[in-house]
């Protein structure tokens, strides 16, 4: 039987690979310049660690989590997002101690959903946390680092960014009461998810799929009109900051996000282009969830990013990908092939990206060189090596140039700057 992928999982590679780098690169660079040091936690974490934090009426921990009983009879999650694993490292790390954390990480994910484009079993994602910090100029950097990778992938034009408080604890909780009013007279037009939410969480229904519960919500009470002043206010200030930046944003009165730990400012950057999988990077202020998990009251927000759903909206070519094109090296018979190993090592010392082929023909040789689109291959045979030369061709203009080893280092290097 040949043995197949997992359904729901992707083999990344070629241009699939190249555009995964393209996007992580980008995430880092970024990361940098807003001083954010990167984090890695384990895939796996004690369930408690997502049950706790995601809300026993959200999707994933109803029915999305990847779990199992170790032989320790340890319930076991693989992580289905990345928010709870980074807050239950800082608070097991001690780093409470050391506020303010901007921390950074990226890699797989893992959800039990009907696989579909950009909705994956296994999937990746970047994601930012800033700990430590109540003000909303962190809200407002986060959008605008996020609004950065974006313009750098070039895909700005297809993302709109849409933005939205839930207020304090005591306005959420009278606004659930009257939504719940509200939607218990249709109850018999809720799906029994939204029955269980209706008890535990209504909130949750504004994130509602269904097209039926959607057009309910029409006509259901506006959480806007019972934001408390003070959050309206912060708010305001939000929407006049990023109007400084000159960072467009819709305000969506129904966005409440995922799970149930987010509280105050959110925020989704969607996007048309995917279908119902619009969401490309989204997050907001949880400043209750690092107590939830057994530390200190702490102030924090942050946001994570598909990098599948980011890939799939690149534009550029693959050509375009490939920031570093390699050195081709072609040797020309048995003696300077027997030399290749040492003078590919010798490029490499000089931090030169170098690729020789073996065993195969030099016109085989050439087409791959064009395949692969590199700028210069140095040919180079029994006389060139009795001779201490190479033959520098450069394939954009077919113009070729003997030079000794000193003399092509130094031109490789100035050309590659």
């Amino acid at each position: 039987m040949k043995l197949q992928r997992i359904r729901g999982t992707a083999d990344l590679y070629d241009k699939d690979i190249d555009r995964f780098n393209h996007v992580v690169s980008y995430a880092k660079q970024f990361a940098e310049l807003y001083c954010f040091d990167e984090i890695a936690t384990p895939i796996m974490e004690n369930s408690e660690v997502f049950h706790r934090t995601l809300g026993e009426t959200s999707d994933i921990v109803n029915k999305e989590t990847y779990h199992f009983l170790d032989r320790d009879k340890t319930n076991i999650t693989l992580r289905p997002e990345f928010t709870a694993a980074i807050v239950r490292s800082i608070i097991s790390n001690g780093m409470l101690q050391s506020l303010p954390l901007r921390l950074f990480s990226y890699g797989p994910l893992f959800r039990h959903e009907r696989p579909q484009k950009c909705r994956l079993r296994q999937f990746h994602q970047i994601n930012f946390e800033y700990i430590g910090s109540n003000s909303l100029k962190v809200d407002v950097e986060l959008i605008n680092l996020a609004y950065d990778i974006l313009n750098s992938l070039k895909i700005l034009d297809k993302i709109k960014l849409k933005i939205n408080t839930l207020g304090n604890f005591d306005c959420r909780n009278k606004y659930k009461e009257a939504l719940k009013s509200y939607l218990l007279k249709y109850r018999n037009d809720l799906s029994d998810i939204s029955l269980i939410r209706l008890e535990k969480n209504p909130l949750r229904i504004l994130d509602t799929k269904n097209e039926k519960e959607r057009m309910l919500l029409d006509d259901a009470p506006n959480l806007y009109n019972f934001i408390d002043n003070n959050s309206k206010s912060t708010f305001e200030k939000i929407m006049l900051n990023l109007q400084d930046l000159d960072i467009e944003f819709e305000h969506e009165k129904r966005l409440v996000r995922g799970m149930d730990y987010y509280s105050g400012f959110v925020f989704e950057f969607m996007t048309e282009d995917l279908g119902s999988q619009g969401t490309v990077i989204a997050g907001g202020r949880y400043d209750s969830l690092i107590s939830t998990m057994g530390g200190k009251e702490t102030p924090a927000s942050g946001f994570a990013g598909g990098i599948e759903r980011l890939m799939e909206l690149l534009s550029i070519s693959s050509n375009e990908l490939q920031d570093k094109k390699p050195l081709y090296l072609i040797p020309i018979g048995e003696f300077a092939e027997s030399k290749s190993l040492k003078i590919s090592d010798d490029f490499r010392s000089e931090n030169i990206i170098t690729l020789v082929d073996y065993e195969i023909s030099l016109k085989k040789r050439m087409q791959k060189a064009n395949k692969l689109n590199v700028d210069f291959a140095i040919i180079y045979g029994d006389n060139e090596l009795q001779n201490k030369t190479f033959i520098l061709k450069n394939l954009n203009s077919g113009v070729e140039e003997a030079m000794n080893k000193e003399q092509l280092l130094n031109y490789i290097k100035k050309s590659i700057k």
